[in-house]
């Protein structure tokens, strides 16, 4: 009689067990996988700026007015984070309508052949010594040529919503060279060199 109760008490036991064990490596995983966060890009509150230096005298500045994309986070493990930015070359703006016009021409941007710009991390890691700098890594694509970019990408600030949710924000400024992407057109005029500024607040709900 002890036997078949001791028998019979450890089947349900052992199962109880394991289902616990089971519960508590779900609940650890889903924790793991919680700490990776996708933010969506709020264009209204962001921006992508650019400067080309004027017959060598000044500097004039445009905008993009299109752009969207996605920064996943990882609080735990920072490498496994990730940026994607999508800009549309048609919204480019200088405040001045001809010169638009002709910035989305075959001379320059050639919208309708090359409608987006695009920059996909492939490498993100702290800047040692730096508290809320990362160094990125990615493949940025203009004007039809991609070529892997190194920028500096400062975490500007986090924060909380009540109707967009978690906030958070960045910064990065770099130069290209134009020419090397194929824009070749009045080099003595505008300059080869380009600023680019990029500020983005996104929000993940």
């Amino acid at each position: 009689m002890t036997t078949w109760f001791k028998r019979n008490w450890q089947v349900p036991f052992i199962g109880t067990l394991f289902l616990a064990l089971l519960i508590i490596t779900f609940t650890e995983k889903t924790e793991s996988q919680n700490d990776a966060k996708t933010y969506n890009i709020d264009a209204t509150h962001s921006a992508v700026i650019f400067r080309a230096k004027h017959l060598g005298v000044s500097y004039n500045y445009g905008r993009f007015n299109d752009f969207s994309g996605s920064i996943t986070v990882d609080e735990t493990d920072i490498s496994k984070s990730k940026i994607e930015l999508e800009v549309k070359t048609a919204s480019v703006d200088t405040a001045n309508g001809k010169r638009d016009q002709h910035l989305r021409s075959p001379d320059f941007f050639n919208a309708k052949q090359f409608p987006v710009i695009t920059f996909k991390s492939t490498k993100v890691s702290a800047k040692a010594g730096q508290a809320n700098m990362l160094e990125v890594i990615g493949d940025f694509e203009l004007h039809g040529v991609k070529k892997s970019i190194t920028v500096d990408v400062e975490i500007t600030g986090k924060g909380q919503h009540p109707r967009a949710g978690a906030l958070i924000g960045f910064e990065t400024t770099f130069d290209i060279k134009r020419s090397d992407y194929g824009m070749n057109y009045e080099l003595k005029n505008v300059s080869d060199d380009i600023r680019i500024t990029v500020s983005i607040e996104a929000a993940h709900k």
